[in-house]
């Protein structure tokens, strides 16, 4: 399992995607949207998790892709 794929805002007012522990972030985009679709295509490679922050910085949504042994209903999508 890879590590989990963070959409967070960034300082520019960009939003970014980044790695769980990382410094430096993957990629910059200018929507939210085109961050989490470019983090969903890694988290989906790596089997990991996708956590989109909203802009206060609070988790928003947590999206699974790893094998989960006892999967929760995902009641969001």
């Amino acid at each position: 399992m890879g590590k989990n794929q963070h959409v967070t805002p960034h300082p520019t007012g960009n939003w970014q995607v980044i790695g769980a522990g990382n410094k430096k972030p993957t990629k910059l985009f200018p929507t939210q949207k085109e961050a989490e679709d470019f983090a969903r295509g890694i988290a989906r490679n790596q089997r990991a998790e996708l956590v989109t922050h909203g802009r206060n910085g609070r988790i928003r949504s947590k999206d699974s892709y790893g094998n989960d042994p006892c999967p929760p209903r995902d009641k969001e999508h």
